[in-house]
C-alpha cells in the first residue's frame, strides 16, 4: 500500500466493461514523510468516495484489480481508503 493524494478527475466516456461506473482520481504518490515522489497515477476509486485534496492509500497490480466490484478488470492502481488521521511516532 502506498499513500497519495488525490489532485484531479478523470473523465472518459468509454471504458472497458466491468469499469462502468467506477471513478478515476489522479493520485500524487507520497513518501512516508507525505512528501510528493514520483509521477502523478491515474487510480480506480474502490471507495467511490474519494474526492480532490484527500490523502488517500492506494494498491497496485493484482490487489488493484481485485479491489474493484468486478474483479480482474485492467487497472494498475486503485484507491481502497481514505486517511482521516496519521500518527507517526519520532524516532530516537
Amino acid at each position: 500500500m502506498q499513500l497519495g493524494r488525490v489532485i484531479g478527475t478523470v473523465v472518459a466516456t468509454q471504458k472497458y466493461e466491468g469499469l462502468e461506473g467506477v471513478k478515476f482520481l489522479i493520485v500524487q504518490p507520497l513518501d512516508r514523510d507525505r512528501q510528493p515522489v514520483g509521477s502523478p497515477v491515474v487510480a480506480a476509486d474502490a471507495t467511490a468516495q474519494a474526492g480532490p485534496g484527500e490523502l488517500v492509500f492506494m494498491v497496485a497490480s493484482r490487489e488493484a484489480a481485485l479491489a474493484l466490484p468486478t474483479t480482474f478488470v485492467p487497472v494498475d492502481r486503485a484507491v481502497v481508503g481514505i486517511v482521516d488521521e496519521v500518527d507517526v511516532p519520532e524516532e530516537g
